[in-house]
């Protein structure tokens, strides 16, 4: 039983991953890194599918061996947060929903920025 609940738990982050492809609030690569997780424990084949897709598995295979996120990667996740945050102030959101947005996106950042490159790029 356990099994089938890390298996939907891995394609659901594998679905909210692919919206946070289009959508600019939501870390696609942290929800792939999660699904290859929980498919681990749920279903190897599953998480062979995911690991050898082109798109993903370079960046989950530097993340699980090394902890690594690549510049392009770190580049455009900052990009990202950026503009989502250039778009909260654009719209007039709450100061203080933006101060609480402001100190999210820095520590995410900071974390992004502060991990090594991985020794062959993905």
């Amino acid at each position: 039983m356990l099994r089938v609940v890390y298996l939907l738990l891995g394609w659901l982050c594998v679905a909210v991953g692919l919206v946070g492809a289009v959508l600019p609030v939501l870390p696609t690569t942290v929800f792939m890194i999660l699904a290859a997780y929980f498919f681990a424990k749920g279903s190897p084949r599953a998480r062979e599918w995911l690991v050898e897709r082109s798109v993903f598995g370079p960046h989950i295979k530097a993340w699980e061996a090394e902890g690594a996120i690549s510049t392009r990667a770190k580049l455009l996740a900052v990009a990202m947060m950026a503009l989502v945050f250039g778009l909260s102030v654009y719209f007039g959101v709450a100061w203080w929903v933006l101060a609480i947005q402001a100190v999210c996106l820095l520590a995410a950042g900071s974390f992004v920025l502060t991990r090594p490159a991985p020794r062959e790029s993905p």
